[in-house]
């Protein structure tokens, strides 16, 4: 097995054959340049060591992400904020194409950027605290979801569902994305680790190759849609984000979440 403790945002723990991967940076688990770096190396590691047969993916108590963290990337300049969105996007797609189990357990609030990387997994099972949110909520922060982003929500909610939702930037409690088909079950935070094992367990105890053949062929829609006009979705989402409209909302929420900090 491969050596996993370069990392300086992800925390890895071995079982005998599979990966516990925790999001591992400040309360919320916020998305930056680095940490994307480092998920999609570790993506790229897991998938090619041999000795790894599966990856749980989890993040700290009360939170899975919370997200792009804009109180950093907010001060991007224009390429580096280019370069981000697309890092992200591409991390989204290498998830997704990830052909071994991959099983999320969301262990609190996962918007936006955190539930496209839950999406991305096989299984999503979720602390059932009532408190917690799941959803995209892009929209209210001044940032427009791309089409590929709405071929992945939809594939699980439907796409009449993904639509409004995408539109009104809706949150969703546990039970409600339980509901909705969003998350495939849930459990008592305390518990929620051992579920999630129990899922991966499962998954393992099946042949491995039939698995990701099986994997691979079932996503394959859904990667050619995601992957579909990329260069253009970045162009159109890059554009959008450096906007005076964008620019002017999410101003406004760095100032509010730096105020919090205080």
């Amino acid at each position: 097995m491969q050596n996993y403790s370069s990392f300086t945002f992800l925390a890895v723990e071995k079982q005998s054959n599979y990966l516990i991967l925790q999001l591992n940076r400040g309360k919320a688990n916020a998305l930056h340049q680095s940490m994307i770096d480092e998920l999609s190396q570790f993506f790229d590691v897991a998938l090619k060591d041999s000795q790894v047969a599966g990856v749980l993916m989890t993040g700290k108590d009360h939170f899975f992400s919370g997200g792009v963290d804009l109180t950093e990337v907010y001060f991007y300049d224009s390429e580096a904020i280019k370069h981000f969105w697309g890092s992200f996007l591409q991390l989204a797609t290498q998830m997704l194409a990830f052909s071994k189990p991959l099983v999320a357990a969301i262990s609190g609030h996962s918007p936006a950027g955190g539930c496209i990387m839950a999406l991305a997994c096989d299984y999503r099972i979720m602390a059932s605290d009532e408190k917690y949110q799941i959803g995209l909520n892009e929209i209210a922060v001044g940032i427009a979801p791309r089409a590929s982003i709405l071929h992945l929500y939809s594939s699980l909610l439907g796409q009449r569902k993904a639509y409004q939702y995408l539109l009104e930037g809706k949150l969703l409690s546990p039970q409600q994305a339980l509901k909705d088909g969003l998350v495939d079950s849930l459990a008592d935070l305390k518990d929620l680790k051992k579920q999630a094992q129990k899922k991966m367990e499962t998954y393992l105890k099946l042949p491995p190759k039939a698995f990701r053949q099986t994997k691979t062929t079932l996503r394959q829609e859904l990667l050619q849609q995601m992957q579909a006009n990329r260069t253009e979705e970045l162009n159109q989402l890059h554009e959008q984000l450096m906007s005076k409209e964008s620019k002017l909302i999410m101003g406004k929420v760095v100032e509010y979440l730096q105020s919090n900090k205080k």
